[in-house]
């Protein structure tokens, strides 16, 4: 049995890698917004609730569009980063 320093320590590496992939990609957190959004809006409508799950379809749909001009921005400037290394 792993002990509890082994169990942290894979924890605060899983979290530096998730916070690695933020800084690297700038629409993620808004994307995965998207989708919770959009699961949210689906399980409205399934139970009848049509007005609340149009409302949150268009907060789904600006999540989306910011996570997208987000990782947009985020993919020149990793571009323009890699063309001025070389």
């Amino acid at each position: 049995m792993p002990k509890s320093s082994d169990r942290l320590l894979v924890v605060r590496k899983a979290l530096a890698k998730t916070w690695d992939y933020f800084r690297e990609n700038w629409g993620a957190p808004f994307v995965m917004g998207f989708m919770l959004f959009l699961i949210v809006a689906a399980i409205f409508l399934s139970i009848g609730l049509d007005a609340c799950a149009d409302d949150v379809a268009v907060y789904a749909y600006c999540a989306l569009v910011v996570g997208a001009a987000l990782q947009s921005a985020s993919f020149l400037r990793t571009i323009r980063r890699s063309s001025s290394k070389d």
